[in-house]
């Protein structure tokens, strides 16, 4: 497709979608998306659609660069389950996952096309997908189309930082991963017992070094951080273990429940 319909698209969502972002996105700031990075959300989507019908799979774990994190080597923020259906005789890639609300203590779960996937104001456009075994698809696909069903895990208190084995908080990448243990263990009925089938099966999160003075920093300016539902032994040692996109894509390739990484820009 030509830049000129990409322009002339740009601007036509950036009108139609400006009044939804605060509730849909990570940023509460009251302004519009400008044509630019509109453009390129949906040239990514339409790149990442392709490889999708590609992949010849129906459901895939795809990972978005929202954030800066390089300081903590780590490469992609936020992830989510996208999923195939077809609508009127046509495949649609739709995506779900968990988005804080406004940089509040509150988060919910959200069904999207790939375009608002994208539209967050990505620190790089880029995408990350894998692929899951052809098992943990069917698995998976059955709950994602049912509202109940993936909300089943969902904990609305949210933490960014979020201890992957308490329950107090769930932060995005977390409740990805519980909701993933629960439709593979069919009595992963609860958090807690979600959890357990991933310390079974060799889930690892990344450990970040926080000093004392960036978690009260980070507590005192962000309502979606806290830390009080890590140890002390670990806090205390400045260790805060939490669950990133780096440290899942490292797990399920690992534990043969996905494929490599494939990038997408």
């Amino acid at each position: 497709m030509s830049r000129t319909f990409f322009a002339r698209l740009a601007l036509v969502a950036a009108l139609a979608i400006s009044a939804n972002l605060a509730e849909a996105g990570r940023s509460c700031e009251q302004r519009p998306p400008t044509a630019d990075a509109v453009t390129r959300a949906m040239t990514l989507a339409e790149h990442t659609a392709a490889r999708l019908e590609q992949s010849g799979a129906s459901v895939v774990v795809l990972a978005r660069a929202g954030q800066n994190l390089s300081e903590y080597g780590i490469r992609y923020s936020h992830l989510g389950f996208a999923y195939r259906e077809t609508v009127g005789g046509r495949p649609v890639w739709r995506v779900v996952h968990k988005l804080n609300q406004c940089g509040s203590a509150r988060a919910t779960l959200y069904r999207q096309g790939l375009g608002e996937f994208f539209l967050d104001d990505l620190w790089q456009y880029e995408a990350a997908i894998v692929v899951l075994t052809p098992e943990a698809q069917a698995h998976l696909l059955a709950a994602l189309a049912d509202n109940t069903a993936i909300a089943r895990l969902d904990t609305p208190d949210y933490s960014m930082v979020a201890y992957p084995w308490s329950q107090r908080y769930q932060q995005s990448n977390q409740w990805a991963i519980e909701t993933l243990a629960m439709t593979e263990e069919p009595a992963a009925v609860t958090r807690e017992r979600a959890q357990a089938w991933l310390r079974l099966h060799g889930y690892e999160p990344t450990t970040l070094h926080l000093s004392a003075f960036k978690r009260l920093g980070a507590r005192v300016m962000s309502a979606n951080v806290a830390f009080d539902d890590h140890p002390n032994e670990k806090r205390f040692a400045d260790r805060i273990e939490t669950v990133t996109v780096d440290s899942v894509f490292r797990w399920l390739e690992r534990d043969g429940l996905g494929g490599p990484v494939v990038v997408v820009r």
